[in-house]
């Protein structure tokens, strides 16, 4: 090791200013935090049961490995190399760049803006589970008497139900935020994440003690293999890898630049895919065993009670908790585990914003935090704790997902791979302290395999999309919430990235300190994405 090399391990002012995590565990609860949300209880159970039970596992198995963890080492290799939130380690790749990571930004805060609204809907239910007030007919309910759901317009009128919960996640968010790298989201997590496995650990002991149970776990895990040869089954397998695993929009750019130089990003990489996967599993198996229930008890298959998102869970769970003996349990139970794993995950979303906004204009910790909180919050009260809430989340929801997300993490792999050809000096950067090391398998698998699938995913949506206006939502709100925003955010993005940068701010390449590439086991030839180019200790798209 030369000495180049040991002195990576003393970070630079502006890492001391940025903060971080004080150790890998930290930062490996702060991923798998982030990455297991609200989608791996509500989303993956009924993906899988849809997309051929038990036979779904295969593909989500091959997206997993092929494409959702060479992705996310991809991203860690980003944010560790170039030591800064997505704008400046983009920046740092090449000047040109940088509008991709502030298009990510930008995806962040809507997600953020709305995201909260959801755990405010958790919150609120998880003491409705008491005394099970949803009565008799939790979809009326929730519609009528929760949200006041009314006509598909915008209204200004506020629901008190929604307006407090919806303070309350934003106060505890800020305060977080304003705590820092380590002392917030640091401490979050390990709190909350050991707190989220034994929440939900009990909750699918509760629910494979209730009668019918097994014929919900058979609905989920029989194997229908003749889904194996529909394209669509496999395009939902890696929407649900990338969607689930928080790769793509810059959280973990921003996670990975935290972290010491010297950490096995590699090893980290396998722990949080695997974490995750192992999670959505579980939730699969609690969410399924309490729908077996449901359907047994009302006479009926467990595809008729089956659902996914919003209708499992303020619905059909209700549902369920005024049917199962010791319902007030389980509703706690699982609305908790909504709360603290929509909580790790904002967290998560609005740190990429924050982090932005610090690299960028060189503020402090608690003036970046209200700067980007404070507006965040603001819309996210004006728009979502009205009546007319429900409709612009689900439109924003559906297009921010879609092609937001998706959109820019295919440019971007793409822009890497075939563009900067930057992927041989990554791997190299990964390979110093990582473990198992990675070579021309993961580019191939970075610069290929994963864009198909990304464009496999986007092009059934984009299809269901332009065959029928998604829900039948009036055109009005789809131009607004959905495509306007979506060209919005990139427009928005590259015009930002104009601005300047504080004096001093290290754009050339990996700031000073890097370790030293190591160079990959294969020619440069056998690289398609990274011909000609040697490995170097500078990042090979750097201005000059």
């Amino acid at each position: 090791m030369s000495a180049t090399a040991g002195r990576a391990t003393e970070p630079t002012d502006q890492e001391r200013r940025r903060g971080g995590f004080s150790s890998r565990r930290v930062f490996i609860l702060a991923a798998i935090g982030s990455a297991v949300g609200l989608g791996n209880i509500w989303r993956f159970p009924y993906v899988a049961y849809e997309n051929g039970g038990g036979a779904f596992l295969l593909p989500y198995l091959v997206a997993l490995l092929t494409a959702g963890i060479p992705f996310l080492l991809l991203d860690y290799a980003i944010g560790h190399r170039h030591r800064g939130s997505a704008p400046l380690s983009f920046a740092r790749l090449r000047r040109g760049t940088e509008g991709l990571g502030w298009w990510q930004v930008g995806i962040c805060f809507m997600i953020a803006v709305y995201y909260a609204a959801v755990i405010a809907w958790a919150l609120r239910y998880t003491f409705f589970s008491l005394d099970e007030a949803w009565g008799d007919d939790p979809e009326g309910f929730f519609f009528g008497e929760f949200l006041q759901a009314g006509d598909v317009e915008i209204t200004a009128d506020v629901v008190p139900g929604v307006l407090v919960p919806l303070l309350i996640v934003w106060v505890v968010v800020l305060v977080v935020m304003a705590l820092g790298v380590q002392r917030g989201i640091g401490v979050v997590s390990l709190v909350f994440i050991p707190v989220l496995v034994l929440a939900f650990v009990a909750l699918v002991v509760q629910a494979l003690l209730l009668d019918g149970a097994a014929s919900g776990l058979d609905a989920l895990f029989t194997p229908d293999w003749g889904a194996l040869t529909e394209a669509s089954v496999w395009a939902a397998a890696f929407g649900q890898i990338f969607f689930s695993l928080s790769i793509g929009f810059g959280i973990m750019i921003t996670y990975a630049s935290y972290v010491g130089r010297r950490e096995d990003m590699i090893g980290s990489g396998l722990v949080v895919g695997f974490s995750n996967s192992g999670f959505e599993l579980l939730a699969g198996i609690g969410v399924f065993a309490a729908l077996g229930f449901m359907a047994q008890a009302s006479g009926v298959a467990v595809g008729e009670v089956a659902s996914d998102g919003i209708g499992l869970a303020f619905i059909a769970f209700p549902a369920i908790i005024s049917e199962a003996p010791g319902g007030a349990l389980i509703g706690v139970l699982f609305f908790g585990s909504l709360v603290i794993a929509g909580i790790t995950s904002l967290v998560s979303v609005i740190e990429v914003v924050i982090s932005a906004v610090r690299d960028k204009l060189d503020t402090g910790r608690r003036t970046a935090t209200l700067a980007v909180g404070v507006p965040a919050a603001v819309l996210s009260l004006v728009f979502f704790s009205t009546t007319s809430g429900i409709y612009v989340l689900d439109v924003v929801d559906h297009f921010v997902n879609q092609y937001g997300i998706l959109v820019v993490a295919l440019i971007s792999m793409l822009v890497v791979a075939w563009v900067l050809r930057a992927l041989t000096t990554l791997g190299g950067h990964l390979n110093v302290h990582g473990r198992p090391r990675v070579g021309a398998g993961w580019r191939v698998l970075v610069s290929v395999v994963a864009p198909v699938g990304l464009a496999l995913v986007l092009g059934f949506a984009l299809w269901d999309d332009l065959e029928a206006p998604y829900e039948d939502y009036p055109g009005w709100l789809l131009t607004v919430g959905g495509w306007g925003m979506v060209l919005a955010l990139p427009l928005i993005a590259f015009l930002v990235a104009r601005l300047p940068w504080r004096a001093g701010t290290h754009l050339d390449g990996p700031p000073p300190g890097s370790d030293p590439v190591e160079p990959l086991h294969a020619t440069a030839g056998s690289d398609p994405a990274a011909r000609s180019r040697p490995a170097t200790g500078h990042d090979e798209g750097g201005l000059r």
